[in-house]
């Protein structure tokens, strides 16, 4: 079996982003929207660099308007995924993409996405759990709203809280009203750091908004001090190896940190974050990962273990989710 047919875990993926642009097309057209200019002739999405993707990715859900909408990306999202060997997936939902942060507007969406993670477990034998995020770029008042929807709706399926969007805004600390709500209501906690923010986003991160997961996280190499605080601390790294050489971080698979993050120690796992967008697959990430590092399928169970035990869902799920695992 080639390691790319093993069964994964994936901690980090962006519920619009993972719209496939087929499926934003004919959206577009259901609705009579124009959105030409937002993908290339090949019909993949088009865009220069990352301010220009969150641009991007925001016209794309301009025709995101409804639950059903979301019941259906849902759908798509989740069977593409299965098609890579996804066995359990959690993804990044935000309530200002469904219904503008009104409470009862994402309620009504939050029923949809979830009516249609249970049909995909029914067909496809893939669970999804909820994580919900503000976005950085649109501010810590924005953020208390996004707090507020995401206490009143956790439970078994919203397990989680975090924050997305442009890192050069802000500091991570602005967002602590938003964390620290999210926290009392029982939901675990990752933030977006050491992507574009450099290592000290990532100390921030810890130590400011308590976190036990990063979202990238993957400038700490920079900084040995702060490799050997995120081991100390048993902070997980949320690392998406081709979404960073897509946006330039590093030139290629062969020179991200990722295999010397996890030789010092790290905790680190492997997702696609926005996979149409940085043209890959949870497939391709096994496959690329292999060639560059020689990783194994030994090496890719000890990630997805990792990961397993960093998702944030209950007990019982694990144990079926490992279950999963175990039948190759």
């Amino acid at each position: 079996m080639s390691v790319a047919d093993l069964p994964k875990i994936e901690l980090h993926l962006h519920h619009e982003g993972a719209a496939p642009p087929a499926f934003i097309r004919q959206l577009a057209h259901e609705k009579r929207v124009d959105l030409s200019g937002i993908f290339k002739p090949d019909g993949s999405y088009d865009f220069r660099d990352f301010a220009h993707f969150l641009n991007v990715y925001e016209a794309a859900c301009e025709v995101l308007k409804t639950p059903e909408d979301f019941r259906r990306l849902t759908l798509a999202i989740l069977e593409e995924s299965a098609e890579n060997g996804v066995v359990y997936s959690e993804t990044f939902l935000s309530p200002d993409f469904c219904g503008g942060g009104d409470l009862h507007a994402w309620r009504d969406y939050l029923n949809a996405i979830q009516d249609a993670a249970d049909e995909a477990e029914r067909k496809f034998d893939i669970t999804l759990r909820g994580v919900i995020t503000c976005v950085r770029h649109f501010g810590p008042d924005q953020a208390k709203r996004s707090a507020y929807c995401a206490a009143e709706t956790a439970g078994d399926w919203i397990t989680g809280f975090g924050m997305g969007g442009n890192e050069s805004v802000g500091t991570q600390g602005d967002f602590k009203w938003a964390f620290d709500c999210a926290r009392e209501a029982g939901l675990r906690l990752t933030t977006h750091a050491g992507e574009f923010g450099g290592p000290e986003s990532v100390r921030d991160a810890v130590r400011d908004l308590g976190v036990e997961r990063i979202g990238h996280g993957v400038r700490a190499i920079e900084d040995p001090d702060l490799v050997r605080e995120l081991v100390d601390r048993d902070i997980t790294l949320e690392v998406c190896p081709g979404s960073n050489v897509v946006l330039g971080l590093f030139p290629d698979f062969a020179t991200h940190p990722i295999a010397a993050l996890r030789d010092a120690g790290v905790k680190v796992t492997v997702s696609t974050d926005d996979p149409p967008f940085f043209h890959t697959t949870m497939r391709r990430e096994y496959e690329m990962l292999n060639a560059a590092f020689g990783w194994e399928a030994e090496d890719f169970a000890a990630l997805n273990e990792t990961a397993l035990e960093a998702a944030f869902c209950d007990d019982t799920t694990r144990a079926r989710v490992r279950k999963r695992l175990e039948k190759t």
